[in-house]
């Protein structure tokens, strides 16, 4: 269902999921005068606490998604993995962005790489295990041509998780029993250079816009650092690559704020990695280096607002802040037990141009997203010096 223009200060919106995204969601939509309802079955959700009101009720609550309809003008997601057919049965009255087809195809490692190769978007060279069949020797076939690579499950992968290394044909059965024997995609291992995303929304009228290119580091499969401009990327490759992001939108008629993530090889070529239907980790500096943030811009393709081009007025570096920081030393078994500390936020502070975002998430665990700090500066080099000083001082390593 399609729906008008909802004028700030005039409206309720939805939002599925109750995490730090939905929370950053929350707090632009009520800069903008509208109220927000959350539906988050986790009573203590980060966008829960912040929320003009929270359903404390599963995804696909027939009585909660009722509440939903009726409540909300209209309706957004926080994450991927939401169910589609909630998004399908919200959508039969209220306008919900982005569609159930768009997230449908990004929740799909598989459905992902055909919109790709549709969009004429190149990605890494790939294959599908679904059964053990698929890894016997005779039928192996062009699956080995791919190795040594990177077998990822076709659903629920993030941050890392979801995937296993594979070296050689007899690697890859166990590699798969490991992920659970679910249907999986086998994709080649790439001589990586650096790690780019683009974030773009796109309107119910096609209008499209795009955040400056941003260029991402990760450790251990979770992104550590995202620094703008990007500084190891050269104008073509940028342009090309948010001309291919923008091509992808288009594709999937998407509405909403859309990340598209790549590699660039060390011959210079891109590919594309995967999409987020969402706003994106590597778009938080966007709260304090741009005029209009992603979260804003969810706000404005959700409510029908004018698009406007994001203008960054300030270099900037984005540091994740994992519940890591939150212990001292120890390996977290029994016989080496980790010491609870809070990090040193004075010292951080005290960095020029430091901007601190905390999540409101209770408990800090290893690998846990708890925060995000942006560094800002007129300069891109004061930026990074600005950033190696704060990470420093959270015992971070250099980047």
């Amino acid at each position: 269902m399609t729906g008008g223009v909802l004028a700030p200060g005039e409206a309720t919106l939805g939002v599925l999921g109750g995490g730090q995204l939905g929370r950053m969601f929350v707090h632009a939509a009520q800069g903008l005068g509208y109220r927000v309802m959350v539906l988050e079955p986790d009573a203590a959700s980060p966008a829960g606490a912040a929320a003009d009101e929270h359903l404390v009720a599963a995804y696909e609550d027939d009585a909660a998604l009722a509440t939903l309809a009726r409540e909300c003008s209209a309706v957004t997601t926080e994450f991927e993995n939401v169910p589609a057919a909630a998004l399908r049965r919200l959508a039969a009255t209220r306008p919900v962005a982005p569609a159930a087809a768009a997230v449908e195809v990004c929740q799909h490692r598989a459905q992902e790489k055909r919109c790709f190769v549709e969009a004429g978007v190149p990605c890494a060279p790939h294959g599908l295990v679904t059964q053990p069949g698929d890894m016997a020797p005779a039928a192996l076939g062009s699956l080995a041509a791919l190795l040594p690579g990177v077998l990822k499950t076709a659903r629920m992968g993030y941050d890392g998780k979801g995937q296993r290394a594979v070296a050689q044909p007899a690697d890859l059965p166990a590699a798969w029993a490991a992920l659970g024997g679910v249907p999986c995609v086998l994709e080649r291992r790439l001589p990586l250079r650096h790690e780019i995303s683009v974030i773009v929304a796109r309107g119910r009228d096609g209008q499209a816009v795009h955040l400056p290119l941003q260029q991402n580091l990760h450790r251990d499969g979770i992104l550590a650092v995202t620094q703008v401009p990007a500084p190891d990327v050269d104008p073509g490759t940028a342009a090309l690559a948010v001309a291919q992001a923008l091509r992808l939108a288009d594709r999937l008629a998407y509405v909403g704020v859309l990340c598209v993530e790549f590699f660039i090889l060390a011959d210079g070529s891109l590919v594309a990695n995967e999409m987020a239907p969402r706003p994106h980790n590597s778009g938080h500096y966007s709260i304090d280096a741009c005029d209009v943030s992603q979260f804003e811009l969810q706000v404005r393709t959700l409510a029908g607002l004018p698009l406007v081009a994001p203008r960054q007025h300030s270099a900037a570096v984005m540091i994740n802040l994992l519940g890591d920081l939150w212990f001292d030393g120890g390996s977290g078994l029994p016989s080496e037990p980790r010491t609870p500390r809070a990090p040193d936020w004075d010292a951080v502070l005290a960095v020029p141009g430091a901007h601190l975002h905390l999540y409101g998430k209770a408990e800090p665990r290893p690998g846990r997203k708890m925060g995000h700090l942006t560094l800002t500066a007129a300069e891109p080099a004061l930026a990074r010096a600005r950033a190696q000083q704060a990470a420093a001082v959270l015992g971070l390593p250099p980047f």
